[in-house]
């Protein structure tokens, strides 16, 4: 198990380094570690190293690279959570409504000009993030008045109504205010492009917040995991613990696309994966998740911003382009083992 994470790990960096160094200006490792040393500690720039690249590297490319992996980070550690408390291998963030309700609060900002007082650069993320959870607290009580042991099923059934219905005024949006179309668009696709310092501050503390948070409760999740009955008859409170940890799942999800946009496929690729790996012990799923989903999400915003060089592709479409198959496996698969 140790060799496993040693060389999952070792997989990670490598994987951030390349994000670093391939473009439409190739940059050796070696150049790349010199102009992170010459920043952070002040040491000196040799001088093969133009400060184009300098300039490159640190501005542009390493920025963009980090705030990939950390999106990636959370976005399958929240899917981890999903799976594991709702017991369905196909349970995300975006079934129980978030992306849904994240686009919403950016509509409201894209299409009617909506500004906050204060923060009127953050506006964007804020409302996104505010309505994404917003949607998933909407999800949680409805299905408790419902259904007071909130099982598993009432909570998708409510989540796929909800998420259908806020998606309908989104599509109304759409069709009474046209200008912002484009911008819309763009967003509900999800990019790292233009993302600077600024975004990562904000985000990666949160993430990691979050995914702390989950980690201290993987006692909890690996109970879950047995199913409800086992949990309370070993004195956990189900439902509240499942309420909180899909609130801090769906925290997780709704932060990252109010950055970044939506970009699905992440949280339901990278938990399979790692349980396939590493087994179902959420000790190392929630830490070995995060590390496989950011390494995946810089892959595919590398392979979004070269494969089509000069013209970028959406993230977004990338992480579909490989999920969906994915899901249909997942899928089917399961349906074989039933019959």
């Amino acid at each position: 198990m140790k060799v496993k994470i040693i060389v999952a790990v070792c997989i990670s960096l490598v994987t951030v380094v390349l994000g670093i160094a391939i473009g439409s200006v190739n940059i050796p490792p070696a150049s790349i570690l010199r102009i992170i040393a010459h920043n952070l500690f002040g040491a000196e720039l040799p001088e093969n190293i133009s400060s184009s690249h300098a300039s490159i590297v640190w501005s542009i490319r390493l920025p963009r690279a980090l705030l990939a992996y950390v999106a990636g980070a959370a976005l399958a550690v929240s899917g981890a959570v999903m799976q594991s408390v709702l017991r369905n291998p196909l349970a995300s963030s975006y079934t129980l409504g978030v992306s849904s309700g994240a686009s919403l609060g950016a509509s409201l900002v894209i299409f009617l000009g909506v500004s906050l007082p204060v923060l009127s650069m953050l506006t964007l993320p804020i409302l996104g993030f505010a309505f994404g959870l917003a949607t998933i607290l909407l999800v949680m009580g409805i299905s408790r008045q419902m259904d007071a042991r909130l099982e598993n099923h009432t909570i998708i059934l409510v989540g796929m109504v909800l998420a259908l219905f806020v998606n309908a005024i989104t599509t109304l949006m759409f069709g009474l205010f046209r200008e912002g179309t484009q911008r819309m668009i763009l967003w509900q696709m999800g990019s790292f492009a233009g993302r600077g310092w600024n975004t990562i501050f904000i985000l990666a503390p949160v993430a990691l917040i979050g995914i702390i948070a989950i980690f201290l409760r993987k006692r909890e999740l690996d109970v879950m995991t047995f199913g409800e009955e086992q949990a309370r008859a070993i004195g956990v409170n189900a439902g509240n613990v499942k309420m909180m940890l899909l609130i801090i799942a769906a925290a997780l999800t709704g932060g990252t696309i109010a950055f970044v946009g939506i970009i699905g496929f992440v949280d339901l690729v990278a938990p399979h994966v790692v349980r396939k790996i590493f087994g179902s012990a959420h000790k190392v799923v929630i830490p070995m998740s995060a590390i496989f989903g950011g390494a995946f999400m810089v892959i595919a915003d590398l392979a979004a911003r070269t494969v089509t060089a000069p013209v970028e592709l959406p993230v977004g479409a990338v992480t579909a382009l490989i999920g969906a198959p994915f899901f249909a496996y997942v899928f089917f698969s399961k349906r074989k083992r039933k019959v």
